[in-house]
């Protein structure tokens, strides 16, 4: 339609309007035309009545139309404002108020134009606002994973977020650490290490890419992996720069929707990052609690886990057993053989330890060639029998230096809280290390127990 002023129904009364005028002057010609007599129709005053009726019929057409189209355009315009309002809230740092039917969008009430206009405008909103809550939500998650070092926490908080932002009922990370794989969180999942059996699961380590899998309504899984019936299972890698770190598996009751895959994939970049942050900093805080020679625990870690253990045995009232342990003679070895040879006569020494100590024990290098034994749980029996299982092992062990074979062996003194009163580690140190003079004195090569109190 050719515009005549910048007012669209203004334009439109205009044509009505018009149109109306000029059907009223055609009228009387058409009438004569169907065989009314002229001297009836072709008069001044009939002409008038057809004008005056065509003009009242324009305006009649341009106030409906402005009851019916303006009105629903005037909402579709109230609404946009309520949105408008509303982002503008949220760029000055308020939180997303809901987007409801009653408040953002329109009824669609028609199959017309107005009607295409008004669900064009409701998925427009729907899209805006789930754009905006996603950025919310990865905002969010973002800043929670900034708090998380433990690799642990970590993955327990992105799982539960990233449950929460796909409509999840199960899921699962799986990492992989030191060349093998570890679920290190899980919700909803029975048998939960069969996870890592799962040939999806390989072949997506392998590939590098997402699987989804859909699975038909009349096909129940019985529970041996997750405690309902899926509709789909998505495996998400978690990747950092091409490198593979793990895998985010998620199981929901319903399909997952475009957007939820989208999350995803947005909350998996973000997870890869912290991730990969968390494994490097738990790898800089391994080395930094071990000693760089035998691999086992330094004396400033060794004592933090010391103090740990002498407060659960404490509160939980259980016996917690000490060695202190003392490579006999190694000064002699050193000026004899060199330092490299006894370093490996150090590690050789660790290495027996280990075969030793039960699981949960700790290994500490205390000193020069002194190490100590913490072994929560052992009473005094315990103590004097893996003590004196460990001199033994020792004593057969040898190390090679060329053509000579060096022979060593260790003192160990040993003490058991709470046959061995102590008021704290330290005393509990103290009457280990009492222990260990006895046995030097003694000879060596021998365990001799703290006295009992």
């Amino acid at each position: 339609m050719i515009r005549i002023t910048r007012k669209v129904f203004t334009d439109l009364s205009i044509w009505m309007i018009g149109l109306g005028l000029l059907i009223g002057i055609i009228f009387p010609f058409f009438v004569s035309w169907m065989g009314i007599p002229a001297e009836f129709v072709l008069t001044p005053w009939f002409f008038a009545a057809c004008i005056t009726a065509g003009i009242i019929v324009g305006g009649i057409n341009i106030t409906l139309a402005r009851t019916v189209v303006g009105s629903r355009l005037r909402l579709l315009a109230e609404r946009m404002e309520v949105v408008t309002e509303k982002f503008l809230a949220v760029k000055r740092g308020m939180d997303i108020d809901e987007c409801n039917p009653e408040v953002c969008m329109v009824d669609v009430d028609s199959i017309d134009e107005i009607g295409h206009s008004a669900a064009s405008f409701n998925s427009l909103v729907e899209t805006l606002f789930e754009a905006l809550e996603t950025e919310e939500s990865l905002k969010s998650f973002t800043h929670l994973l900034g708090t998380q070092l433990s690799v642990v926490e970590l993955t327990e908080k992105a799982l539960d977020q990233l449950m929460t932002h796909t409509g999840s009922a199960a899921g699962a990370v799986v990492i992989e650490k030191d060349g093998e794989l570890a679920v290190t969180t899980s919700q909803g999942i029975r048998h939960v290490n069969k996870i890592l059996e799962s040939d999806h699961v390989k072949s997506v380590f392998r590939s590098e890419s997402r699987l989804r899998l859909g699975l038909p309504e009349d096909i129940y899984v019985e529970g041996v992996l997750i405690e309902f019936r899926p509709r789909e299972v998505v495996i998400e890698p978690i990747l950092y720069k091409d490198f593979m770190l793990g895998l985010i598996i998620l199981a929901s009751a319903d399909p997952y929707s475009h957007n939820a895959i989208s999350r995803l994939g947005l909350f998996g970049q973000n997870l890869a990052m912290a991730l990969h942050n968390s494994l490097l900093f738990d790898r800089l805080e391994r080395l930094a609690a071990l000693d760089p020679l035998t691999g086992i625990y330094n004396r400033r870690f060794g004592l933090t886990r010391l103090h740990e253990e002498f407060g659960r045995a404490l509160r939980m009232k259980v016996p917690l057993g000490l060695m202190m342990i003392d490579l006999d003679h190694f000064k002699q070895i050193n000026d004899l053989y060199g330092h490299l040879t006894g370093d490996r006569v150090l590690i050789r020494l660790t290495k027996a330890a280990r075969n030793v100590i039960r699981e949960g024990d700790i290994m500490v290098r205390y000193g020069g060639e002194e190490f100590l034994g913490i072994l929560p749980g052992a009473s005094r029996k315990d103590v004097l029998d893996i003590a004196d299982r460990l001199r033994r092992i020792v004593a057969e062990t040898s190390v090679a230096n060329g053509e000579d074979i060096i022979k060593v062996t260790v003192s160990i003194g040993g003490a058991s809280y709470p046959e061995n009163d102590a008021a704290n580690e330290i005393g509990l140190i103290e009457r280990a290390d009492q222990a260990l003079y006895s046995a030097k004195d003694s000879g060596r090569d021998c365990v001799v127990m703290a006295s009992s109190d």
